[in-house]
């Protein structure tokens, strides 16, 4: 379900003081869903700004930055577009030729180039992913021959994904986990919305998943204001304060 932080779940209901802060879409990755924003959207809300975090298909990088592009079409006024993980990819793409997208977030996410795609970008700056050596695909309906869905073992999760959060919070992301479509992972990219919007990046310099050289060289490539933290793969989750405080960077710079 898509989490919404402005009083009474309606942004029409904001005092009109707010009218003219921007609007923060985060956008969640794979193996997860959008309550990994909880503790981020709470201060945010606090500090008066309308908050969504709407859920990402996880079908395919194409249908997914198409769902998001027309979901951002029905926002007017100025937005900050903040991706995890997948999610980053997603708004790599979806961005593109926004004018009302002014800042571009990544949360040890994938800042996509032209053609590339996830499984690619996992090898950059000399880095190396073991993700796909702790897999399990299941088949879904209608699954083009050769895909299928695509979960973190639960026996390898909280390791992969999220090592500084509580064993008993991980079992539960664990069996709650959405797969992303294996086609999701090898999708090439489109124009990056990088190149035209400025950009920021919160590095996990623990992550499991994503090597931090590959996030180096992305936040690198783009352009991107960095922070390095100690962090998991889940930099929202285990250090909410710290992530917020890299939107509010991004946000400010609208002003």
């Amino acid at each position: 379900m898509a989490a919404l932080s402005s009083p009474e779940n309606s942004p029409t209901s904001a005092p009109a003081s707010r009218s003219k802060k921007p609007t923060v879409v985060l956008v969640h990755g794979a193996f997860a869903d959008a309550s990994g924003w909880n503790d981020v959207i709470a201060r945010l809300a606090a500090d008066g700004y309308t908050v969504y975090a709407p859920p990402n298909p996880l079908r395919g990088l194409t249908s997914d930055a198409e769902y998001l592009r027309t979901f951002l079409s029905t926002i007017t006024g100025p937005v900050v577009l903040v991706g995890h993980s997948y999610g980053g990819a997603v708004i790599t793409n979806a961005a593109s030729g926004n004018p009302n997208v002014k800042a571009l977030v990544y949360v040890a996410a994938y800042a996509l180039a032209e053609g590339e795609n996830v499984a690619a970008a996992n090898e950059l700056g000399g880095g190396h992913s073991t993700l796909l050596d702790h897999i399990v695909v299941r088949p879904y309906p209608g699954a083009p021959e050769g895909d299928g869905d695509v979960y973190v073992n639960p026996r390898s999760f909280r390791n992969i994904f999220a090592h500084d959060l509580p064993g008993s919070q991980t079992t539960a992301m664990a069996a709650g986990q959405r797969p992303a479509t294996f086609g999701a992972l090898v999708t090439p990219s489109g124009p990056p919305a990088w190149k035209t919007i400025p950009s920021w990046y919160l590095r996990a310099g623990d992550d499991h998943l994503i090597p931090p050289a590959a996030q180096a060289a992305m936040a690198k490539r783009a352009g991107a204001w960095t922070r390095t933290i100690r962090s998991s793969h889940v930099a929202m989750m285990s250090h909410p304060r710290t992530t917020t405080k890299v939107i509010l960077r991004a946000i400010h710079s609208t002003d």
